[in-house]
């Protein structure tokens, strides 16, 4: 059984015995999500502690969606709740690039593949995707290679 989803169990275990309703709550979401995801096309199959990341980066996003949509709709205590959510998932996933450390990346891929032009974007994307490896979202990426990519050319 992959760690991190039996981490999640255990925490969820001690988070019933804490009465602490929003990590009870967020960690029995990202175990349903696991689960789903585990029975989902042709045959039911153990998640590796990759898929399972995957599985809590895109939790993790959409109560970061969620939490903006209620902001900006005027429902702070929603909002609240979904942010609060979204840090509890957080603990799981690991520490994001910084603005400074994806941009070196960044430049390193665009080296290693010799890639000049937004042409060139696809191949880049690809061969910076392991190496960011859930560190950072796709649109940052993907803004930072058009970023380098238009001002290289």
């Amino acid at each position: 059984m992959a760690e991190l989803k039996e981490r999640l169990r255990t925490d969820l275990t001690a988070a019933m015995r804490a009465r602490d309703q929003v990590r009870t709550r967020t960690l029995r979401s990202a175990l349903t999500a696991i689960t789903n995801e585990e029975v989902a096309g042709h045959s039911a199959r153990e998640l590796s502690d990759d898929e399972v990341l995957k599985v809590l980066t895109r939790e993790a996003k959409k109560r970061r969606e969620a939490a903006e949509a209620f902001g900006s709709a005027g429902r702070g205590d929603q909002a609240a709740a979904e942010q609060a959510e979204g840090e509890v998932l957080a603990g799981y996933l690991p520490a994001q690039l910084g603005d400074d450390e994806l941009a070196q990346l960044v430049a390193g891929v665009i080296a290693e593949t010799g890639a000049s032009g937004m042409a060139s974007m696809g191949p880049v994307m690809k061969a910076a995707g392991p190496k960011v490896a859930g560190r950072a979202e796709g649109s940052r990426v993907a803004a930072e290679v058009r970023k380098q990519l238009t001002s290289s050319s």
